[in-house]
């Protein structure tokens, strides 16, 4: 007969213990409830709506199971509790759909900019701009990481963090392999310089987009916010990574000939119909622009990336389906079911408690209350991941509001702190993420979490200390835009 060895250190004994855990904590509370206390009372259904919500949070930060799955089994679970508990009223399992509906915007953007980005690389537009720029470089260390940097932010900006570090690390990958040049340092760069580039406008970057559209930030307002700090952030990841990497960005070799061989790269070597060419830079400049005026227009920003996506499917001939497969489908499931976790969470009244206890920790001061929960961003984005962090304090600081606060310069702070928060680990946001998978599966060189730490800590403490105190020089001059 075959027999199944129980599992030690594996992945699957350490989910067997999370599940363990999650079990007692409900067998708990239901002991409790049958020991006088009151069934299907607020208490209980906190504490075992909560618990799902930290288990979920354990398996995404430990990487017990794919962020997307773990999300599911969340929602799934909270959704089952939530129905037993009968959390949804007269509304009934109906009130999920109306969970999941209220943040479709984010979805809409992510679907619509995948198929843009998809296509417009696939033109070689990508391809032409970062080639152009690197030759400028000549394949100089120190200036073409200067220039990955530059690239980094620009592309994060106008196609949001996701894409934008796709790009990046593939770019980087290939030249630093063409050019013979340790592909480390760059990488670290670009992935800490993404979510500088996220922090740049409205549709820059994920957490950016969650908090702007719950809180209706405008879009103009972040070149007055948040893109200076923006900037400052990205060239304290240049000084930190340029000084921890001093050796790897060492001039070696015949710079006359590494500059013959940054010459010989052809911009137009992936661009095979010019017409689809500029069309696609025409699209997406057009995109752009209209993420920045969508507000204006009483538009959302999910009408314009679709808008985009759409365009670009009928004028450049690409197979729709094939476009359709390239969309980030993990992170759209990932995103529904982290949705549907904390909207089930929400229902229980816990967040709100939580907003209470904030406020009675910074005993109701504004500025008290915006350094704390700025602390606790930076610190807890990195451990998690900055995107259910943010999501999950949404609805704590939807929650201050109600209770009477202004609660503006709490928005900036966690779209600032959140974004840059993701710095310090590499499951801390998607472009580590991205970034530290590429170079492991394509060069197999891996950049572990001691090294990671060192250069994304530093790069955080610094970043953190300057976020918190242009923060609080908004807030004591008051020049926080009117919510």
């Amino acid at each position: 007969m075959r027999t199944f060895p129980l599992p030690g250190n594996s992945r699957t004994g350490r989910l067997l213990g999370l599940a363990l855990g999650l079990w007692v904590v409900l067998a708990a509370v239901a002991r409790a409830e049958g020991a006088g206390g009151s069934p299907g009372g607020p208490m209980a259904s906190m504490i075992v709506l909560g618990a799902i919500m930290l288990a979920t949070y354990i398996a995404i930060a430990f990487e017990l199971l794919h962020k997307a799955l773990a999300a599911m089994c969340g929602a799934v679970l909270a959704v089952i509790a939530a129905m037993a508990f009968g959390l949804f009223g007269a509304g009934g399992y109906e009130t999920v759909h109306e969970i999941i509906g209220h943040d479709l915007g984010v979805l809409g953007v992510i679907l619509g900019t995948s198929i843009l980005v998809e296509i417009a690389g696939h033109s070689g537009l990508f391809h032409f701009i970062s080639v152009n720029i690197v030759k400028r470089t000549q394949g100089e260390p120190k200036r073409l990481f200067l220039y990955m940097i530059v690239l980094t932010v620009l592309f994060c900006t106008l196609l949001t963090i996701a894409p934008g570090t796709l790009i990046m690390v593939t770019l980087a990958l290939a030249v630093t392999k063409e050019l013979k040049l340790d592909p480390k340092p760059y990488i670290m760069g670009i992935a800490l310089a993404a979510n500088s580039g996220a922090l740049v406008t409205f549709a820059s970057g994920i957490c950016t987009m969650m908090v702007g559209a719950k809180a209706g930030l405008h879009y103009m307002d972040f070149f007055r916010v948040t893109t200076p700090i923006a900037l400052l952030s990205a060239v304290v990841v240049w000084a930190v990574v340029r000084r921890l990497y001093r050796d790897e960005l060492r001039d070696r070799g015949d710079p006359v000939e590494r500059a013959k061989r940054v010459q010989s790269f052809d911009p137009w070597a992936l661009v095979h119909d010019r017409r689809i060419f500029w069309r696609s830079a025409i699209i997406l400049l057009a995109t752009v622009a209209g993420f920045a005026t969508a507000q204006a227009m009483g538009v959302g920003l999910d009408l314009i990336a679709m808008a985009g996506g759409a365009a670009a499917l009928l004028l450049s001939g690409f197979d729709t389906e094939t476009a359709i497969r390239k969309v980030k489908w993990p992170l759209i499931v990932f995103f529904v079911g982290l949705f549907t976790l904390i909207g089930c969470v929400q229902a229980t009244g816990l967040l709100a408690k939580l907003a209470g206890g904030i406020e009675a920790l910074s005993g109701g001061n504004p500025l008290a209350t915006t350094m704390i929960l700025g602390v606790f961003v930076l610190v807890l984005s990195g451990i998690v991941d900055n995107i259910p962090v943010a999501a999950t304090l949404i609805p704590i600081v939807v929650a201050m509001g109600q209770n009477g606060m202004d609660v503006t310069p709490l928005w900036w702070t966690l779209v600032v702190c959140a974004n840059l928060g993701g710095n310090s680990t590499p499951v801390g946001s998607v472009a580590a993420v991205i970034a530290v998978h590429a170079l492991e599966k394509e060069r197999n060189i891996r950049i572990g979490w001691g090294e990671y730490l060192k250069a994304g800590g530093l790069t955080l403490a610094i970043q953190g200390v300057l976020a918190l105190t242009y923060l609080w020089a908004f807030f004591e001059f008051d020049l926080f835009p009117e919510g």
